[in-house]
Formats: structure tokens, sequence, C-alpha cells
């Protein structure tokens, strides 16, 4: 008989699977984990759950490491960087599974099943017509030692069940409080397929006695697995740790969150500009309510103010637009040096940005002016592109103002391109002073309303970026330069003409 361990240090872990990618509800999961981890000066282990031999790939493994490293969740013991409890691949311990799948068939608390598919599905839907809860009636549970040993012997395809008391479970639930299931409906559960090969349930209980884990965070859809668990412990003496279910992520319709209706996975938001200080501020708030009005939290201010017992039960609705909204606001903090470095990829995956052809200060400038519209670090390809191209696609009914004909917007342009070809000062300033006042100048000359400074400055700002959205001309033309300025409007004005 194993005996229990008494666990004194806050140990938790964050065990996914590695069948795909990182998503990113396992992320908020591995947050909470490591927040609660940190706060309780505890330990954060990282567990790779690779039983499933035909789903798992070394590359999601890599990957849900890299992500996870990226996100700013590190952890004090796992299969990369090893530690006391390892290893911390399931798949590299399955001589240990091996070793209490035989105590429980030993103890009479497992047996071999040899019920082939067709006859559970028969008996699932006799009890479906009978009104019952389906559930494995324990056939095999009956058979003799020596039935046993011959089908084995013989190799008969089986499986390994564990025999389910049929009483009550009852734990206490950190977010839930309170929670009771009927293990009587379960019927007993399939742990292994053969002595080599674990299961989920049972590798788990396994892991997190021998990992010493002392509270199991995880999400909502794990809740109805703990009473199997549970039993499971009970079974072979373990201690049971301290269970916390999260509520689940939903779309913005109240369903579960699935690739049917979007990104799910954090390397989409990853790939697509969103800083990893925003996503963590964005899902701390998906399900944990601080109790305050303050919605803006670094890391370490995660780390103070964390606390499980203010996480919700109910569903935390994932909202894209928040999202952009927290990313935004990270970006407009950061220094434009390191903007500047974390949008460089994407120019260059774009094909806008060729080594040498701007000079850092230039690169700097054009990332500083789409700052303020910028939401995810990706948009500045879009934001961006008219200032690199040699020659702009215009839309010439985009360069109109208002009631403006053709030959007014031509007269427009030329004032422009007058105006500025005298220009003496190439500076922000100087070129919105000198700008403005022309637009006055243009607007008494051509009879249009004084104030009405979009018949000089739209047709100007539309023909030096191609955009209805943009910063403002004299920006977009202080970054150009003068002879790019002037270059533009005349193909402008050329095919206007």
């Amino acid at each position: 008989m194993t005996k229990k361990t008494e666990i004194q240090e806050v140990r938790v872990r964050f065990a996914p699977s590695p069948t795909g990618p990182l998503h990113v509800g396992g992320a908020r999961t591995a947050l909470f984990d490591y927040l609660f981890a940190k706060q309780n000066k505890g330990k954060f282990i990282l567990r790779i759950e690779d039983t499933d031999t035909q789903r798992s790939e070394q590359r999601w493994t890599e990957e849900i490491i890299d992500e996870l490293k990226w996100l700013g969740v590190q952890w004090d013991e796992g299969p990369d960087i090893g530690g006391e409890f390892g290893p911390y691949k399931q798949s590299q311990r399955l001589d240990i599974y091996e070793k209490y799948i035989e105590q429980l068939l030993a103890e009479k608390k497992a047996y071999y099943c040899f019920c082939t598919e067709e006859e559970l599905e028969n008996k699932r839907q006799d009890q479906a017509s009978r009104g019952l809860a389906p559930k494995y009636d324990g056939t095999c549970c009956r058979l003799s030692s020596e039935v046993v040993e011959e089908n084995l012997k013989n190799n008969k395809p089986s499986v390994i069940r564990f025999k389910i008391e049929n009483k009550k479970v009852k734990f206490k639930d950190l977010i839930r409080g309170d929670v009771e299931f009927d293990a009587g409906l379960l019927g007993d559960i399939v742990i292994a397929k053969n002595l080599s090969t674990p299961l989920y349930h049972f590798a788990v209980v396994v892991d997190d006695f021998l990992m010493q884990i002392s509270h199991v965070i995880r999400g909502e859809e794990h809740l109805s697995n703990t009473p199997r668990q549970i039993l499971l412990q009970e079974a072979l003496d373990f201690s049971r740790p301290t269970y916390a279910h999260l509520p689940l992520m939903l779309n913005s319709d109240k369903s579960k969150m699935s690739k049917r209706q979007g990104d799910v996975a954090l390397s989409d938001y990853h790939s697509n500009g969103y800083l990893p200080e925003a996503l963590v501020n964005f899902m701390v708030l998906l399900g944990w309510n601080p109790g305050t009005e303050k919605e803006v939290f670094s890391m370490n201010q995660l780390i103070k103010e964390f606390s499980i017992e203010k996480v919700q039960k109910a569903g935390a609705v994932f909202n894209l637009q928040r999202l952009d909204f927290l990313n935004g606001l990270y970006i407009r903090e950061k220094s434009i040096e390191t903007l500047t470095e974390l949008c460089v990829p994407y120019l260059k995956k774009a094909g806008l940005l060729v080594v040498g052809q701007v000079s850092p200060n230039k690169l700097q400038e054009i990332v500083e002016v789409s700052r303020p519209r910028m939401k995810k670090l990706s948009e500045i390809v879009e934001l961006a592109d008219f200032f690199f191209p040699e020659t702009l696609t215009l839309d010439l009914e985009m360069l109109k103002w208002q009631q403006m004909t053709n030959q007014d917007i031509i007269d427009s342009l030329s004032f422009s391109e007058k105006i500025l070809s005298e220009s003496k000062k190439w500076e922000l300033k100087d070129l919105e002073t000198e700008m403005f006042s022309a637009s006055e100048k243009f607007n008494l000359q051509k009879g249009y309303p004084e104030k009405n400074k979009g018949y000089l400055l739209w047709p100007l700002r539309v023909a030096l970026s191609g955009k209805k959205m943009s910063p403002s001309p004299f920006e977009i033309a202080s970054i150009l330069g003068k002879e790019e300025t002037l270059k533009r409007i005349k193909h402008a004005i050329k095919l206007l003409a």
C-alpha cells in the first residue's frame, strides 16, 4: 500500500496534451496556475500529457513551450528544464504507471475487460431503451481468474477497468464551493489499454500524487472528471489535492469557444501581433474580478493582487474588441525603438521593407505616425504600406472632397504643388503652418467656405497615401521628403488630366 504524502508547499501544474496548438483557454489556465503559485511562493510545474501516442506530436510540445515562454509564464519544473519529480512527459513515465496498475489488479480494484465494441454498444442501446444512464454493467468483473488468464494467453483484445464504488463523491472546490457527484452513475471506467498504455484519468492521478501537486486549477470541462480521479486516489491511498475549476471561455454569442468562430490558438494571437502583456491582462479578467475599477495590470501587479477566491463561476465572454483596446494601449506605451523592432518582421514578410531602402530613423518615423491607429502589430502593413511603393494605385473618386469636379481637384493639387515646391523648410510644424495658411488662400481664390480646409488638404492627403484613413498630409509629407511628395502630387494630377 502506498503511503499518503503530506504536502506543505503550494505546487500547481499545467498539463496540456500536445495534440495541437495551445488553446487560448489553456493559456489562461496556465496563467492562473502561475499567478497562484507565485502569490503563494510555491512552484509551477509544466507536465506534458502525451500518452495519446497516435495524436501527440513533438512539434506541438515545442510550440506549447515556446508560446508559454513568449507569454511570460515560466515554470519551475518541466520537460525542458527537469526537476526533482521528473520526467515531466508522460510517455517517459510508463514504467511508473505500470506498477500502480498492477497494484490495483492485485487488490481486485481493477480488472481486465474483454467486451467487444459491438457488445458494449448493444449494452448502451439496451440501457437507453429502458431509460437508464449508459454505463458499463460489470460483466467482465465477474470472470474467473482462469478465464482471464486464458483470454490473456490467447491475446484476446482487452482493456483494464477500475471498479467504481456506488457512493456519493463530495469535494470542496475553491471556486464552486461544495460539489457532489453520484458515482453510481459512472460505471466501471477504463483506465488503461494494457499495462504499458495508461489512459488520462489514471496517469493524471499518479502524476499529481508523485509530483506532490497541492492544488489542481483547471477548466470547468474537467469538473466531471474529478469524481473518477478522487475514487482512484482513494483506491491507491493517495492524498487528495485541492480543486478549483475555472469558468468556460465563451464566444460573444455565449457558445463555447471553438475554431469555427475564429482564432483559438495562442499562436494565432502571437502571429497576428498581439503583445504578451496585453493578452495576460485580457485573459486574467476572463473570470477573475479584482473587486475594483482597475483594468490594467502588469504581471508583477497580478502576482500581488490575484486571488482564486475572486474567480467567478459563470462563463467569461471573449470580447475581441476589448483585447484590441488593451493591445492598442500597450502598443502606445512602447518606446519607439522597441515598437519599430516589433513591427519590422511584419513589414519584411509583406515585402515592403528591403534592407538598406529605409533608414532606421525614417522607419521609426513611419511606425510612430502609424502608432495611434494601430490595434495590433500586424496592422503596420495596412497602415504604412503607402510609405514604401514608388507609385501608388489611386482611386480617383477618393480624391474628391464634397462636390469637387475633376478640374477642381487638379486646381487643388496644383496649388499644393506650387506651395510645397517653394517651401524652404521641410519640418512637420512648418509644413502644417504653411498648408493651413495656403488652405485659406485657396478657398478665397475658389470661393469655397473659408474655414473648410478639406478642399485643399483632402486631395493632397489622398494623393500622398491613396487611403481614406491615414495620417495628416503634413505628417506624410515630412516623412516622404520633398522630392517624393511632389512626385506623388504630379502623378495624381497626371491621372486626373
